[in-house]
Parts: C-alpha cells; structure tokens; sequence
C-alpha cells in the first residue's frame, strides 16, 4: 500500500476552492482502492483526526497571524507528516505539496522526507507571483518559492502542459521532472430540473431567466480582466444580460465603476456568490454564454466546468485558455472591440452551430478532463 500525505488545502470536506474540491474528488474515487492509503491535512483550530472517505484526516493548528498564516500551516502540517511516517515505520511515502508557498523550508522538509525513505511531490499551481493583488516584495517571495520549491521536488505535477512547459524553460538548469496531469471536472448534468422552485427563486431575485444571459464566474480580481468583459459587452448591441458570479471586493468595485459606469446599463449584474454546487451548474447549463477571461494559472476549474456545462464559451486567447478549450470555444483578445464583436458574431449563430460547439467542448473535457480520466492518471502516478 502506497500512503500519500497531501499539504497545502484546507482540507476536506465542506471547503469549495479548487484544491479542496480536487482533494475531495481524488479521496472518493479512491477511497476503496486497496493500494492507496490518503492522509490529507485540514485547517482548524483543534486538533484531532478523523476519517473521510476511507482518508485519514489530520487537523493542523493554525493562530491566527494574517497573511502568514498559509505558510505557517503547511511548515506545521509538513512537521506532522514527518512525525507520523517515522512513528508508524512508513514506508515509500509521498508528500504530495500544493502551491508553490514554503520554498525556503523546502530544502529541509525534502531531506528529512528522503531520511525516512519517502519522496517529495509538489503541484506548483499558476503564476502565482504575476497576481495583481500582491506587492513587489510578496511578488518576489513567490517567485524566489516556486524556484526553490521547483529545485527540490522529486516531481512536479503540473496542471497544465502550459506550465509544465515554463518549469521546464524557467528551470532548466534544475533539471525538473515534470509529468501533466490537469485539474477535474464534473461530466453529468445538474440534478435541478428545469422548473425547480430554488432555480427559479434564483432568478427571480436576480431579475435573469434561462438563455437569456452571459456568465461569469469566478475571482474578483484584475487578471480576470472583468474590467475589459464588462466595456466589451457594454458597447457590443447584445439584448442579452451579463451576470457576474463572484465576490466583489469593495475597493475594485469603486474603480471599476468609475472607470466603466456599469451601473448605468440595466444588463451588467453582480449576482453575489453561488455556494449551492447543483444551482450554480445549472445556471452554467442555462446560460446563453459564457465569458472567460482568466490570464494566469494553469487548468482553471471554473473553465473546465463552463466548457462541461454551456454550448457556447468566449474565452480570452492565452496558452492556459486554448489548450484546453481547443475547438470548443470561440476566442478575444485583449484588444479594443475584439470581445465585442464576437459577441455579436456569436448572437448571429444559428441553434444548431451553438449545439455543435457545445459538443465539441462537452466531448473534451469527458475525454480529457474527467475526474474518472484525472484520477486514474493519479492513481498511476502513486503506485508506478
């Protein structure tokens, strides 16, 4: 039996960001494999273990001590790890490390993990130091962590084969082993039908109804560039609503309006978050449209679950996008009137061009994406 020792989310279950979500799903299909033991880290204030879907769950304090507080956890959670593979004699472990935060404690955890006979995995997520939200120092933290957490890892699991291949350039001198494995998707449709009374007090209170918006879903944050989406769509002739999936942070909203006057045009929505799992999939599957603009970051899960829900996606043409996507989406770019024209090239499609895009796209994330297909790829690499 292989144990796999899994830092950095913030545990499992009830947690919905993109790592929790693939911890969750990696421990359900696993979880009656004889050959895969799991051992999965989770944030709390108390300690103590327990058990989920077959993993044994392990509670990592954390004090609270702002922004560091990441760091702090995965250095404790890695300790933990150390202590229980040495007391309880394991053998061939991997720690599987998720996101690029604790390089310069790497050096040390890697070496004490090899003492013990085990090997160090890490998943180094997307560019995390290229994020807007973070300061010059912050920046060049990330970027000095993800080299050395890069120069230290026995293998780097890349979600996407676009950063696959900047590790492999970046570093080369490191010589890193690197295999792609990419993030998971849902294949099956929302169990809400389509007269469901949730669904329809939904968009009742939101003033929206079935194929008659665009969508997005996803952080507020400038690389999402939720800036030039909503100017685009705002001087495109759509008839048509855009609602915003996200959690609006306060000051970007105050520029965003000022710089665009959105709340001046009755279609552009803020709709809040959607925590429900089966509502937000079916307000993806009842959208006209779908409007991606993510420029940073591997296989990004919001993509993945648009391209496995609506016909018709509009993504920002970047590597991370169109590797993914193929064709199975239309693709902007950044420049003045791009998006806005092929909003309405996309309104003068007929039903049946829509429906053929959209099984382009359902059939690539099936084929490839699946978290069936994402977790045997796992699986192999866990007990080669």
């Amino acid at each position: 039996m292989k144990n796999i020792f899994i830092v950095g989310s913030k545990g499992i279950p009830g947690a919905y960001g993109g790592y929790e979500t693939f911890v969750d799903k990696l421990t359900e299909h696993h979880q009656n494999n004889p050959d895969i033991k799991y051992h999965v880290a989770c944030k709390s204030t108390k300690r103590g273990e327990f058990v989920y879907h077959n993993a044994r769950c392990f509670n990592v304090r954390v004090p609270n001590i702002g922004p560091a507080q990441a760091i702090y956890y995965d250095v404790a959670a890695l300790r933990q790890c150390c202590s229980y593979i040495k007391a309880n004699n394991v053998s061939n472990a991997i720690v599987y490390i998720l996101a690029c935060r604790i390089g310069p404690f790497i050096k040390y955890f890697q070496k004490e993990i090899h003492k013990l006979g085990g090997k160090v995995f890490v998943n180094p997520d997307g560019h995390e130091w290229m994020r807007a939200k973070w300061s010059a120092p912050v920046r060049k933290y990330w970027k000095l962590s993800e080299q050395m957490m890069v120069r230290y890892a026995d293998l780097l699991v890349c979600d996407s084969k676009n950063i696959e291949k900047y590790i492999q350039e970046t570093y080369k001198k490191f010589h890193p082993n690197t295999v792609f494995i990419a993030y998971g998707a849902e294949t099956r449709k929302s169990v809400l039908g389509k007269k469901d009374i949730e669904l329809e007090e939904w968009y009742k209170s939101k003033g929206l109804s079935a194929k008659s918006y665009y969508l997005v879903v996803g952080r507020f944050v400038p690389e999402n560039n939720y800036e030039i989406m909503i100017r685009e769509f705002m001087n495109s002739k759509s008839k048509l609503d855009f609602a915003l999936i996200t959690n609006v942070n306060g000051k970007l909203l105050k520029e965003l309006k000022k710089k665009t006057e959105f709340h001046k045009d009755p279609r552009i929505k803020f709709v809040g978050t959607v925590y429900d799992q089966e509502l937000l999939m079916k307000i993806r599957e009842n959208a006209f449209g779908y409007l991606h603009g993510h420029e940073v970051g591997g296989t990004n899960p919001s993509l993945l679950e648009a391209l496995s829900s609506t016909d018709l996606n509009l993504l920002l043409d970047v590597g991370f996008n169109r590797e993914v996507g193929k064709n199975g989406a239309l693709y902007w770019n950044k420049k003045e009137g791009s998006l806005g024209k092929l909003i309405e090239k996309a309104e003068g499609m007929t039903p049946m061009e829509i429906t053929a895009l959209g099984e382009r796209a359902h059939q690539r994330i099936q084929d490839w994406y699946s978290w069936e297909y994402i977790c045997s790829e796992y699986r192999k690499q866990f007990t080669v």
